[in-house]
């Protein structure tokens, strides 16, 4: 059984692809399962973007997951950025893991001149909303998706 992590011991830095194996962990718990050597390819394609994952570890398990996105808009006057692929570990939620990547990431998009953060989360996560809504969160929009086949 793990020790719940103390805010002393846990460190949120930017993932590796030495973290693929806990990351494609932490994503099946989140719903979306996919192999860790497509998890190390992703992570590169979207560090290569400018966008960041961070994970949470304490000592060396990883906890928790967090992505931060950049997104440039003509319809404001900075950037907006948005929050996506949080996910804490089931044996370490309700001990302030995903707290800290939300404030982690929050700093990181303010460093990149967002005044504004999105956060786009399933109609189904009401805990997630409830989270959410305690770290100052507000519901503004609608989102509406579309699944479209790739080309080539």
């Amino acid at each position: 059984m793990s020790v719940p992590p103390s805010a002393r011991s846990l460190v949120v830095r930017d993932a590796t692809p030495e973290d693929a194996p806990a990351l494609a962990a932490l994503l099946a718990e989140l719903g979306y399962p996919t192999p860790p050597d497509v998890v190390a390819a992703r992570l590169a394609a979207l560090v290569g973007a400018g966008d960041r994952a961070l994970v949470a570890v304490d000592g060396s398990e990883a906890l928790g997951l967090l992505t931060v996105h950049v997104t440039p808009v003509l319809h404001r006057p900075t950037a907006v950025g948005r929050l996506t692929a949080l996910v804490v570990a089931e044996r370490a939620r309700g001990r302030g893991v995903g707290r800290a990547l939300v404030a982690a990431g929050e700093r990181a998009l303010a460093a990149r001149g967002c005044a504004l953060i999105e956060v786009t989360s399933n109609r189904r996560r009401t805990d997630a909303h409830a989270f959410y809504e305690r770290l100052g969160y507000t519901g503004t929009s609608l989102r509406f998706a579309k699944t479209l086949a790739p080309e080539g």
